[in-house]
C-alpha cells in the first residue's frame, strides 16, 4: 500500500534517471522522514468487516523548511507547484483486490484486481489553521473509473501537539461504482440469498468526517493517530452488497511512528 509520500520519492528518482549526468539538484543536506503505518481498513468498499495493514513511507525537504501539513488519509502526492497557499502536484493511491475466495459474502460476484488510481491534487490553504483539498484520480487495472476526494481540515498546533479535523467527501463515475456495487443479473443469480440485480451509478458515494493528532517527543520522533468515519450514500448505499452483506458505515483507524533524520547528498 502506498502513501503520500512515497511519490516524492519517485519524483526525485525520475529526473535522476532521465538526466543522469547530472545529479547537482540533489545535492546537499536533506532531512528524511522515515514512518511506519499500521491501519485498519474496510475490506473492500461496502463491507462490515475491516483488515489490517502496514506499511512504510518516506518524506523529504530541506533543513530549515517548514513541514507541510498532511492528513493521514491524503492519497501520496507531491507538490511541483507552491504558491503562497495554493499546491498543486501529481496523486496516487493504491487500491487491494475484492475477491470472492476472501468473502464468503461475495460468493457469484466477479472479483475486482487491485487498482491503481493516478491523478492530480489542488491544496489550498486560507490561513495557517485551515485547508481545503481536492483529489482526482483515474483507476488502472481493477476499476476503470473515475474518484474524486473532497475535504477539508481546521489544523492546531498546542505545543507538542498538533490536532486536525474536517469533512470529507467522495464522488465516483459509473466506472468506479460498476466494479463495486454493480450486480448483474448473473450474478445474482449465482450470489448469496438477498444480492439482488443493481446497475450502480455514478454520484456522490460517500460523506463523512476524519480527525487525527501528532505528538512530537523530539525533532526526531513523532507519532500519530487517526480516525476516519464515511458513510456511503446514493447508489453505494442501495446496492445489496452494501445493505444485505455489508454497512454503510465504513471505518479507518491507524498510526504512524515517523523518525526525522539527515542525510547529505555529494
Amino acid at each position: 500500500m502506498l502513501s503520500r509520500h512515497v511519490l516524492g520519492l519517485l519524483a526525485f528518482l525520475a529526473p535522476a534517471a532521465a538526466h543522469a549526468q547530472s545529479f547537482s539538484f540533489l545535492s546537499g543536506e536533506w532531512l528524511v522522514t522515515a514512518k511506519g503505518n499500521i491501519a485498519a481498513t474496510p475490506k473492500y468498499p461496502g463491507a462490515d468487516e475491516m483488515r489490517m495493514t502496514a506499511y512504510p513511507s518516506l518524506g523529504f525537504r530541506r533543513p530549515g523548511e517548514a513541514e507541510t501539513f498532511g492528513a493521514p488519509d491524503d492519497p501520496a502526492s507531491f507538490a511541483l507547484i507552491r504558491s503562497g497557499g495554493l499546491r498543486l502536484g501529481p496523486s496516487l493511491k493504491f487500491v487491494g483486490a475484492r475477491k470472492s475466495s476472501d468473502n464468503a459474502e461475495l460468493v457469484g460476484l466477479r472479483d475486482v484486481d487491485w487498482t491503481l488510481e493516478a491523478g492530480a491534487f489542488a491544496e489550498y490553504w486560507f490561513s495557517p489553521n485551515f485547508r481545503t483539498r481536492a483529489d482526482i484520480r483515474y483507476g488502472f487495472r481493477g476499476h476503470r473509473g473515475v474518484v474524486a476526494d473532497l475535504g477539508g481540515d481546521l489544523v492546531a498546533p498546542m505545543g507538542a501537539w498538533t490536532f486536525s479535523a474536517g469533512p470529507r467527501m467522495t464522488l465516483a463515475s459509473t466506472g468506479y461504482m460498476s466494479a463495486y456495487f454493480g450486480v448483474t443479473a448473473a450474478e445474482a443469480a449465482a450470489a448469496a440469498p438477498g444480492i439482488t440485480a443493481f446497475a450502480a451509478g455514478g454520484g456522490v458515494r460517500s460523506v463523512g468526517l476524519a480527525g487525527a493528532a501528532t505528538y512530537r517527543f523530539s525533532p526526531e520522533w513523532a507519532v500519530t493517530g487517526y480516525a476516519r468515519w464515511d458513510r456511503l450514500v446514493g447508489d453505494a448505499a442501495d446496492s445489496a452488497i452494501t445493505r444485505v452483506t455489508g454497512s454503510p458505515n465504513q471505518f479507518t483507524v491507524g498510526t504512524t511512528v515517523a523518525y526525522s533524520f539527515t542525510i547529505r547528498m555529494p
